[in-house]
């Protein structure tokens, strides 16, 4: 398989505003970890992005772009830390560690909880699912967490606690949420990413020094239990999976020693696949391209530009056919489908302002003009 690529071209179009009416004046403060542009059951693309004292929300104003609308700004302070996830019902959540300083210089640290059920309708309360130590110091050293959604609409939280293991909370029969559980480990770092299959099941893969720890439950029920140990350890924060075959995840991550990206599959050894990738997310999307089941990943690079990747699914050690698009941006890119199929790449550029690449008719993979949103 071939790809065709050309960088990504900077069109001057009409701009709106960074912030809706009524809004904080603050811009955009960086990404949010985990699916920040997502399709919902309606087929528009809906972005987001933490800012200074709230998130912000752009949707599609129909199906396939290309235009959007002005940010709806939904207001959550405190927040530290911010992971979106969407499960199979399209419902997208937040996930959130919130830090609240008190009037004697003391800091509260929980997990927040939100959801938004359906494209551009209004986001839940924030719900605090508290936090799994009782003890002051070792609450504040509470971790960022992550969430995925199972088959079933299930949310699992996962958290770095203060002794470098695993938590998590997961929702219960009728709603209620379950007590913390210690999933164990030793010297988990921030940066984790949890995420759910097709099948049921739920992984969760962790940087822990030299090591990347692994958490697997094949189906639906029970708790995730510790797999193999995986080498090299990823650059926290840089891992991301896509599902490429029923049931099986790839994982893509930075290696920290500087030789580029590594992947790695269950039964495989990590494949070193080269490129310059700088220290941000690394995002994956899977598309038919020509006719051919294709892999599609995404990152920001050492210079600051975002490249775009292509391979065939699981077949990376053939190499990988990459495009520096020319746009530098503002933490991690974001891969999507939107309505007719075709991916979009998404960035906030330097300035804070949400950037979307469609792709255009053609072989390969090839995208349109930048729209500044």
């Amino acid at each position: 398989m071939v790809m065709r690529g050309r960088s990504v071209r900077t069109a001057q179009r009409r701009r709106t505003p960074a912030v809706a009416a009524g809004a904080p004046t603050s811009a955009v403060t960086g990404t949010a970890a985990g699916a920040w542009l997502v399709r919902g059951k309606d087929g528009r693309l809906t972005a987001y992005a933490p800012c200074e004292g709230g998130l912000l929300r752009w949707t599609e104003t129909r199906p396939g772009g290309p235009d959007w609308s002005a940010p709806d700004f939904f207001p959550v302070a405190d927040l530290t830390h911010l992971t979106i996830a969407q499960g199979a019902d399209t419902y997208v959540h937040f996930v959130g560690r919130r830090e609240r300083r008190q009037p004697d210089g003391r800091a509260d640290v929980d997990i927040v909880h939100a959801i938004q059920y359906q494209t551009g309708r209004p986001v839940t309360e924030w719900r605090s699912l508290g936090n799994p130590h009782r003890e002051p110091d070792k609450a504040r050293r509470l971790g960022a967490p992550v969430a995925a959604v199972d088959t079933s609409g299930t949310v699992h939280v996962f958290v770095r606690n203060a002794g470098g293991g695993l938590m998590m909370r997961r929702e219960g029969q009728g709603g209620g949420w379950e007590p913390w559980a210690d999933l164990r480990g030793t010297d988990v770092q921030d940066g984790l990413l949890a995420t759910a299959t097709s099948s049921g099941g739920v992984e969760v893969f962790a940087p822990a020094g030299g090591v990347a720890l692994h958490w697997v439950r094949p189906e639906s029920g029970g708790a995730p239990q510790r797999s193999h140990d995986i080498r090299p350890a990823p650059l926290p924060g840089s891992v991301a999976a896509v599902e490429t075959a029923p049931g099986r995840l790839t994982h893509y991550w930075t290696d920290p020693a500087g030789s580029g990206l590594v992947c790695h599959r269950p039964g495989g050894w990590p494949v070193p696949l080269g490129g310059a990738p700088g220290d941000g997310a690394n995002a994956v999307l899977r598309a038919l391209l020509d006719g051919y089941d294709c892999t599609v990943l995404a990152h920001r690079g050492a210079d600051g530009g975002v490249l775009v990747g292509v391979c065939g699914t699981e077949a990376e050690a053939a190499g990988l056919w990459w495009t520096d698009t020319g746009m530098p941006c503002l933490g991690a890119p974001a891969l999507a489908r939107d309505a007719y199929g075709r991916v979009v790449l998404a960035v906030f550029d330097q300035d804070g302002t949400l950037c979307a690449a469609r792709q255009a008719p053609g072989p390969g993979l090839m995208f349109g003009d930048w729209l500044r949103v």
